[in-house]
């Protein structure tokens, strides 16, 4: 499959997507998907820029949930353009996606609703990409039936994606199995490596992280083989106005893709082991 000039799929490089979590002006996003585009050229990987403009998922009533749908894709629309880069948002049960579709190159829907046989349809049925999060409530082997609700559409454009898995209280784990199951679906697998730190309600009125530990899941998550790789970065992420604990620093994103560049080239050099033995 293909999201516009970037070739993706279970044998293919890994591709980045990438930006802050939530929108927050036409500056920041300009900045950070112009050094983005700069480090992934230079290193040869494909690149899409991410940014919501609502976030309903939010910790407390008075949390910062985006610039609302008509701004969002006006800056969005400016990435595309004076970028050169694909772009992806989230959409909601209450979104009219058809004109979300009508401007991004792949639609991603939330961990929270991929249960939601009704949304999954109306999101895969608008002919552009769909990157499906799987729930943290949600077993890696449940992710097949939420594909075949999407490829009910006619769409095969399907990705999936990990951001971890509901662990006692407040914090999230994850199993590294649950990439090599999840590619059982045929459906290329993303790793969200920014989410998955993430210690949800942590902070009473929001979600606290442990952004020390994006490179320890991201690098084991490229070991694992998977196609694309999901991060939030900020310029000043403590400053951020969503999911700073939880965001990659953006001057610190390069060094970090160089050492999975690395690794995604020697892990994809030869078949993978796993897919020969037997359970």
């Amino acid at each position: 499959m293909h999201i516009k000039d970037i070739r993706v799929g279970i044998d293919q490089p890994f591709f980045l997507i990438a930006g802050p979590d939530t929108l927050e002006s036409e500056s920041l996003a300009i900045e950070v998907a112009g050094h983005l585009k700069e480090v992934t050229d230079r290193l040869g990987i494909g690149y899409v820029f991410k940014g919501s403009f609502d976030k309903a998922n939010r910790t407390s009533l008075n949390s910062y949930r985006g610039p609302g749908m008509e701004e969002g894709l006006r800056i969005l629309e400016k990435i595309q353009s004076d970028i050169g880069v694909p772009v992806t948002t989230d959409v909601h049960e209450y979104t009219p996606i058809a004109e979300v579709a009508a401007v991004v190159d792949l639609i991603q829907t939330p961990a929270f609703l991929c249960r939601q046989t009704d949304f999954i349809v109306n999101a895969a049925s608008h002919g552009k990409p769909v990157n499906i999060k799987k729930g943290q409530f949600l077993s890696p082997w449940e992710m097949a039936r939420v594909v075949e609700k999407a490829r009910s559409t006619g769409n095969e454009n399907i990705l999936v994606a990990e951001r971890g898995f509901s662990f006692g209280y407040n914090n999230l784990v994850s199993d590294m199995r649950g990439l090599a199951v999840m590619r059982e679906t045929g459906a290329p697998v993303v790793f969200d490596c920014t989410h998955s730190v993430q210690l949800p309600g942590g902070q009473g009125g929001s979600s606290g992280g442990q952004r020390q530990f994006i490179p320890v899941l991201a690098r084991a998550a490229i070991g694992a083989g998977v196609s694309g790789l999901f991060m939030e970065t900020h310029p000043k992420p403590d400053e951020a106005l969503c999911d700073g604990p939880n965001s990659m620093p953006l001057d610190r994103v390069e060094e970090l893709l160089v050492s999975l560049k690395a690794l995604d080239d020697a892990v994809k050099a030869r078949p993978l082991l796993e897919n020969s033995l037997e359970n």
